[in-house]
């Protein structure tokens, strides 16, 4: 089973000092194609490998473009429906999969290493309401997913594009952000986190504005229980680096 080389979003850029500008002001393919992930390359390692082979065909649905019945997906389990775009390693995934067990989550992801990763993980500790599509979640939500069938969307430290001239570039954009809350059933809820203070502001700005949303807080919203603190996460707390979660229901 091969993938695109490719990294979530929660992956971030480099931090190189090579001078790009001559590109700067060509379009980015998200202006041209709204896509939910950039290419990066990555290592599928054996343990990663075994469970392809062993859980794929179990927990791996494939792109297909035309609507999916969840039920289905779920091997017959009525269940609320989450879906997690770009879950990066898997760490997260699998920890609120445990703890929200009456909840199902389909979940995209492209980085083969990642869906590698979250498969050893359901494995490891037996979780069943699991479901990954490993293709491009924008796709998935224009062909697969039908609109108001969705009882919330996490994205979860999305690539924050830190340099200004890449800002175009980050997922939580108008257009995204609208094609989600058309996937939401009433009161089905939008849960964004970052560690980046100026893109914090603008997923708050770009959720603010879209008019089927409404703020569940005033302002950034607290963590919700489930969400459970990463290695990563809590290494740049330490650091004195802050967190924002923001939590919009379908009005």
């Amino acid at each position: 089973m091969t993938f695109p080389d490719t990294v979530p979003h929660d992956l971030p850029p480099s931090d190189d000092n090579t001078d790009d500008s001559a590109g700067a002001d060509k379009p980015h393919p998200l202006h041209r194609r709204l896509k939910s992930f950039v290419k990066r390359a990555g290592r599928t390692t054996d343990g990663q490998a075994r469970a392809f082979a062993e859980l794929g065909p179990l927990f791996l649905i494939p792109y297909t473009p035309e609507p999916l019945d969840l039920t289905a997906a779920f091997g017959g389990r009525v269940a609320p429906t989450v879906l997690e775009i770009g879950f990066g390693m898997g760490e997260a995934t699998a920890h609120i999969a445990t703890v929200l067990p009456e909840t199902n989550f389909f979940c995209c992801e492209v980085h083969e290493p990642g869906v590698g990763a979250l498969l050893k993980r359901i494995g490891e500790q037996s979780i069943s309401n699991i479901r990954i599509c490993a293709h491009d979640a924008v796709d998935v939500l224009d062909h697969m997913l039908q609109p108001g069938t969705l009882a919330g969307v996490h994205v979860f430290f999305p690539d924050p594009w830190h340099k200004k001239r890449h800002n175009k570039r980050r997922l939580i954009q108008p257009e995204f952000v609208t094609k989600l809350a058309q996937h939401l059933r009433p009161g089905g809820y939008i849960h964004c986190a970052t560690d980046w203070q100026p893109y914090a502001e603008q997923m708050l700005e770009v959720l603010a504005a879209e008019p089927l949303l409404r703020n569940t807080a005033e302002g950034y919203a607290p963590k919700p229980d489930y969400r459970p603190l990463t290695k990563f996460e809590n290494r740049g707390i330490k650091l004195g680096h802050g967190v924002w979660d923001l939590v919009f229901e379908r009005a």
